[in-house]
């Protein structure tokens, strides 16, 4: 039997899983994300590789025997996060229940750890597979050893082997230390030779052979500054590949026959993934990961239909409409499978896409389906002519109301967390990213047939839960209606203006331009305005700026530094306004340009329905709910959405102060609601409470601080946040917030009680019964409780005004269908609505848009909206 030895860099995959994740919890308050992303890729690890012997070894410290070197080695980190530091107990634990043996060696890094292991395997004839985040370690690669790197997150690898390295670099392994020696590393605080890049390196590597020749040869050397450079820094290049060369003569004391990989026992994994809350990780239990026997996945009858009949049909049928793609706008359909009383059916795309029954069945409404994520079942079969009605039952959407903090990835996912285990996650069954295979059809009809199976067994126990939650409604009348609206929306896309969006990105090259000449003019001299290390410089040592704050690799530029010093030099203006620019010309300009579909010049964002735990629609692909609009030229970027007709405008309606008027409503502070009753500037009658004046005395400041106030208090605004916002010290802002809180007691009592009813119930909940649950809120840990008050405080008011937008858009979406308008709705960015509109309708819209969003729920405030409109969606504002 061949030895197979592999080897994983313990501390670079948890940073690369903790930072590849969001920062996920379970019910124990517990950060679990760096575990999760571990266990996942120790999961796939096992399975792919098969190993005999395995270790994980980890960095024993902070100091090893590299720091007699060069102290300041690695000396650029920062600290790590305490959200991170807290689960290596756990990831330790993780490994020890699936008797994997790890190491660390004081004095040395696991990289000399991986590096002494591997020569003394490759001696023995074993095969070795080292795996890590750290392009250090393809120093190892040999014609025995490979070195896989994760790249974006943690399933991303790139396989490093000599022939790999030879064509991407053009240099063997070996000599991965020389281009080190000369480049340098950033992330470990290798200087290497000050000016000496990649390209530089590796083009006198190839020229010269080692670091030590290119030295010894210096003469030869093309280019007088980098001859003198080198000539210069030579002791610095020989520390430097001195202190990328990971030894492999470490003192390790562990044998390779210890490291024999045997298994785990069952139980103790699984005792493990129960205490941390990784529900979706047990089915992967059976002798060895990855076997699902759990699954028993060839236990399942389904019928290939050949022929579709009406026989297939019954009063009530599971349709699961298979897209793999994340945006299935432009995807094509793998699949359909059906399950109801007479059985399970696969139907292949182009049978299904081609019949005029199946075309009937799904467009007549008096035939009762129940499927996963209507809103894309929908818009997948639109692009075929085909129109999906008579949908009573979403299980994405039922999981999401019954817990909107639960792992929604797929079906599987769903079923399992309801305790069903018979239908393997779409990452198992495909595989991800390169290595994603669409399997032969009868397994796919088994895979899919399950996930049909799943609607109709998971249907009537999450009908019960939504009921037991006072869900249904919500459910019903809410979500269900709101997806096929999403559906016209994401369907009919918005209109872009290709030509301005690609002038926009000119006009913003110019000024970037234009504002990096002043920038280095009042800097005295030129330089790299987008490295930090070089700005601080100009800053700090030139310009004599005083220092706030500093890193490890120098002073800190951050946003928040430079904004404090804004009024100590002009130049500090010119910089925050070029790096927003420069955000905007990226993100906005050539992140749209790059998302437009070209056939009919639109965006076809998509709305996530089912993802924040407020309720609030999320869009992506593109997301044009984040577009910055406080920047003028940010704001510009919404005159390339326009009409796609001739003759119409676009036209927007937002509500006004919709949280507020919602805190009024909830906390039942008469002071808020007569202040809203009688029309009366909010802010300026919070002023006039909190400063005891007249409304003739109130001022631009007072009003502004009232404003600050009012929309932070009910995000739980601390002394320390307002004080920030309105850049008075602590005292005066925790004055000012007592002040605000004698003076609408409503409000404060509101406060208090829905932290008091979270810390009962576990959750807090909106005016039409979503749920947001809580688990922190009785936290021992300050921070986590803390954050899970305000948590409490907000989401009522946040939630409702969430709900109370998305009943506007059902309303609205029925109301132009009675009035036979030829109005579409395209958009929903937070309290707004986009329309585009013929220009004969707009006085209609003046009228009926207003009314139906006003009366969308009734509360003891009146709701306000304005509306606009104009050629532009810039212009309708």
């Amino acid at each position: 039997m061949n030895k197979k030895l592999v080897l994983i860099d313990g501390n670079s995959i948890a940073y690369r899983a903790f930072f590849a994740l969001p920062l996920l919890n379970n019910d124990k308050g517990i950060h679990t994300n760096a575990v999760y992303g571990f266990t996942m890729m120790l999961s796939k690890i096992l399975e792919d590789e098969k190993p005999t012997h395995l270790l994980v070894a980890f960095d024993a410290g902070k100091t090893t025997f590299r720091h007699q070197t060069f102290s300041e080695y690695k000396g650029g980190r920062q600290k790590t996060p305490p959200e991170l530091s807290e689960q290596f107990p756990f990831i330790r634990e993780l490994l020890d229940v699936y008797g994997i043996k790890r190491y660390e060696l004081e004095n040395y890094e696991a990289d000399d750890i991986i590096g002494t292991l591997s020569l003394q395997a490759e001696n023995n004839g074993y095969e070795v597979k080292v795996i890590s985040g750290d392009k250090d370690l393809t120093q190892l690669s040999s014609e025995k050893t490979t070195v896989s790197i994760t790249r974006k997150g943690i399933t991303d690898i790139e396989e490093y082997t000599p022939a790999h390295i030879q064509e991407k670099y053009g240099i063997t392994p070996e000599r991965i230390i020389d281009m080190k020696g000369l480049m340098g590393d950033a992330s470990d605080n290798i200087p290497g030779v000050p000016g000496v890049g990649e390209k530089t390196a590796l083009k006198l590597l190839k020229e010269f052979g080692t670091l030590e020749t290119i030295l010894d040869s210096v003469e030869k050397v093309s280019g007088k500054k980098l001859k003198e450079k080198l000539e210069e820094f030579k002791d610095q290049a020989l520390m430097s590949k001195e202190l990328a060369t990971i030894t492999r003569e470490a003192p390790v004391k562990v044998q390779l026959d210890e490291v024999a990989y045997e298994g785990f026992e069952k139980e103790k994994v699984v005792h493990f993934y129960k205490e941390l809350g990784f529900n979706s990780l047990l089915d992967k239990l059976g002798d060895g990961i990855g076997e699902e026997e759990n699954l028993q996945l060839d236990e399942i009858d389904v019928t290939i239909v050949e022929e579709i009949t009406d026989g297939i049909f019954s009063e009530e049928t599971a349709l699961y409409i298979e897209v793999l793609d994340e945006n299935y706008h432009y995807a094509d359909i793998i699949g359909f499978s059906l399950a109801n009383e007479k059985g399970n059916f696969f139907i292949s795309t182009e049978k299904a896409l081609a019949s005029k029954v199946f075309k009937k069945w799904a467009e007549d409404d008096t035939k009762e389906k129940i499927v996963y994520d209507a809103k894309r079942s929908e818009v997948s079969l639109r692009h075929h002519g085909i129109h999906l009605t008579g949908v009573c039952f979403d299980l994405l959407l039922a999981s999401y109301l019954i817990n909107p903090s639960a792992t929604i990835e797929d079906v599987a996912s769903v079923a399992k967390s309801h305790g069903y285990e018979r239908v393997q996650s779409d990452e198992a069954f495909y595989g991800k990213g390169a290595k994603r295979t669409i399997p032969e059809e009868g397994m796919v009809a088994k895979h899919l047939a399950r996930k049909a199976e799943v609607l109709i067994l998971l249907k009537d126990r999450l009908v019960d839960e939504l009921k037991e939650n006072q869900q249904a409604e919500l459910f019903h009348d809410l979500e269900m209606p709101l997806s096929f609206i999403l559906a016209d929306m994401e369907s009919c896309g918005i209109q872009v203006d290709i030509d301005r969006l690609k002038d926009m990105g000119k006009e913003l090259y110019a000024k970037l331009v234009e504002i990096e000449l002043r920038i280095h003019g009042l800097a005295g001299e030129k330089f790299n305005i987008n490295s930090p290390k070089q700005l601080g410089v100009i800053l700090f040592d030139k310009l004599g700026l005083p220092v706030l704050k500093k890193t490890k690799t120098g002073y800190s530029t951050s946003a928040d530094v430079l904004e404090k010093l804004e009024q100590d030099h002009e130049i500090i203006k010119e910089i925050l306004h070029y790096r927003q620019l420069g955000k905007l010309q990226s993100t906005y300009i050539e992140g749209l340009l790059k998302v437009v579909n070209y056939k009919n010049n639109k965006v076809h964002t998509r709305f996530n329905q089912a993802l924040t735990q407020t309720g609030r629609l999320s869009s992506t692909d593109p997301n044009l709910q984040n577009i910055p609009i406080r920047l003028e030229e940010g704001r510009k970027i919404r005159q390339a959405f326009i009409p796609s007709e001739e003759d119409w405008v676009i036209f927007a309606a937002d509500y006004s102060q919709i949280e507020l008027r919602v805190l009024a409503h909830i906390a039942n502070d008469e002071k808020l609601i007569d202040a809203f009753n009688k029309n009366m500037d909010i802010h300026t009658k919070t002023a006039m409470d909190v400063f005891h004046v007249s409304e003739e005395e109130v001022t631009s400041n007072m009003r502004r601080h009232a404003k600050a106030v009012n929309f932070g208090i009910v995000y739980g605004i601390s002394d320390y946040g307002l004080s920030q916002s309105l850049g008075i010290t602590r005292k005066e802002a925790g004055k000012f917030i007592d002040r605000y809180l004698e003076s609408y007691p409503g409000v404060k009592q509101y406060m208090e009680d829905i932290v008091s009813d979270a810390k009962q119930k576990g959750y807090v909940s909106t005016l039409l019964q979503r749920r947001r649950y809580l688990p922190k809120i009785t936290s021992r840990n300050f921070n986590l409780r803390s954050f899970a008050e305000r948590t409490a405080m907000n989401t009522p008011i946040q939630g409702s005004a969430a709900d109370i937008i998305k009943k506007a858009m059902i309303d609205m979406a029925a109301r132009l269908k009675s009035e036979h308008l030829k109005t579409r709705l395209l958009l929903q960015v937070h309290d707004e609505l986009i329309f585009e509109a013929p220009k004969d309708e707009i006085e209609k819209l003046k009228q009926i848009v207003p009314e139906v969003m006003e009366n969308a729920v009734e509360l003891e405030v009146p709701l306000k909206v304005d509306f606009s409109y104009g050629p532009t969606w810039y212009d309708a504002k």
